[in-house]
This record gives structure tokens, C-alpha cells and sequence, in this order.
């Protein structure tokens, strides 16, 4: 974990729900070898663990999953999904108190600690069995909503971070995000965001920058952009 992301994750924890996404995006897009990592360096600079620090600063309903998503490690070995334990982990889902997503341990259990691949069968598995994607049917509660799309297509999920914060109506909220995500994927998955990002909406992300910003932010971002792609 870099220091500028130390610093996004100490943000989100202390500024609450409009900042939460930034949690999300560091505990479910990256592999669990890196998410133990990034844990570890969060501890190693602050004497305390990011898992202790968004238990005592996050009050809302959104803690239950938070805590739970930085403090996973995911199994990630097996290639194989048992399609039974997808089915009824879909059911589980679907089944839930939509108005209680967050509270109910069963949901929080599944995207917090089942594999990606399992989660990808779940998906599956609730599309079949309903008429909505299961991203679709969270639509209800954003957190769940993101944290479904950061573990299954991280690069959909930044692409449409990054076209949101380029549009030209975007609120201050929205442009830092172009920010967090060039640095924090630059060295990551930057190609197949941008890749993503022309691909889903036509948009080139060096010449938006080009039209942004300016000065030596512009060439900041830039040469993140080319070292990424």
C-alpha cells in the first residue's frame, strides 16, 4: 500500500459514506496476498490496524460489511465452484430483507469472504433464478452494488469511476476520483481500465486529461497514465 493510498484509506474511514467506495476498491480489487499486504503496511505506518480503525470511526450500517471486507482473506485456490453452495448463497441473497442488506450476516458473509470465482457463480446463479443481475437488484444500496462489480470487473468498475469524474458536471467529490484511481492503479491495471474506459464510452483518458487539467498536475497524471499503459 503506497502512501498516497494509506492516506485515500484514512480519508474514507474518517469521512464517511460518500468516501466508503474507496474502501471498497482497496479490499476487493486486489488479490488477498495484496490485500494482507496493504494491511500490514497500513499497520506498520499508523501503530494500528485498518480493520480497528474502521470498526471505531465507521457508525453507520455500512461497518458490519466494511469491517468485514478489510479484514477477509478470500480463499483463492481452487479453480473448481461447488454450483450448490453458489445456488444457495444466491437464494440466501435473493431472499434477504432488501431493506436490510447491510445488517444481514448471511449477504455480508458471501461477499466478504467467498472466493471471486464462487462470487462469479453466484452471479450467475441469481441471474438465472431471477429477472435482474444480482448488481441490479442491489441497486438499492450503492455500497453493495459496488463492492458486486469492484470483485467481478474491477476494470468496468474503475472505467466507470473515471468517466463519471471526467464529465464536465461532475462536483468536486466526483473529479477527485481521477486522481485516486490513476494513482492507485497505475502500476496495477491501467491498461485495461483505459482500455475499458474507450471500449464502454468512447473516451480517451489521456486526452480528457489533456482537456482538464493543467499544468504540472496535467503532466503528473499523464505520466502515470503512459507507465501504466
Amino acid at each position: 500500500m503506497k502512501r498516497l493510498e494509506k492516506a485515500y484509506a484514512v480519508d474514507a474511514i474518517e469521512n464517511g459514506p460518500e468516501a466508503y467506495a474507496v474502501l471498497v476498491e482497496i479490499a476487493c480489487s486486489r488479490s488477498s496476498e495484496e490485500l494482507l499486504g496493504a494491511r500490514k503496511a497500513y499497520h506498520s505506518l499508523f501503530d494500528q490496524s485498518i480493520e480497528e480503525d474502521a470498526s471505531l470511526n465507521i457508525k453507520g450500517p455500512e461497518r458490519k460489511l466494511l469491517v468485514a471486507l478489510v479484514s477477509a482473506y478470500r480463499y483463492e485456490g481452487s479453480s473448481t465452484v461447488k454450483e450448490d453452495e453458489a445456488k444457495y448463497d444466491a437464494n440466501a441473497i435473493k431472499n434477504a430483507d432488501k431493506n436490510k442488506l447491510l445488517e444481514d450476516d448471511e449477504v455480508v458473509r458471501i461477499l466478504a469472504t467467498r472466493s471471486k470465482r464462487h462470487i462469479q457463480e453466484v452471479y450467475n446463479q441469481y441471474k438465472q433464478n431471477s429477472s435482474k443481475n444480482l448488481d441490479e437488484d442491489l441497486e438499492t444500496t450503492l455500497i453493495l452494488k459496488e463492492t458486486v462489480q469492484c470483485l467481478l470487473s474491477p476494470e468496468k468498475y474503475y472505467a466507470k469511476v473515471l468517466n463519471e469524474s471526467l464529465k464536465y458536471c461532475a462536483d468536486e467529490k466526483t473529479r477527485k476520483a481521477l486522481n485516486r484511481v490513476i494513482v492507485t492503479r497505475a502500476d496495477a491495471d491501467m491498461k485495461t481500465i483505459i482500455d475499458e474506459l474507450q471500449t464502454q464510452y468512447t473516451v480517451s483518458l489521456s486526452k480528457k486529461i489533456e482537456d482538464r487539467a493543467r499544468g504540472s498536475y496535467k503532466d503528473f497524471l499523464l505520466n502515470l497514465v503512459a507507465r501504466g499503459n
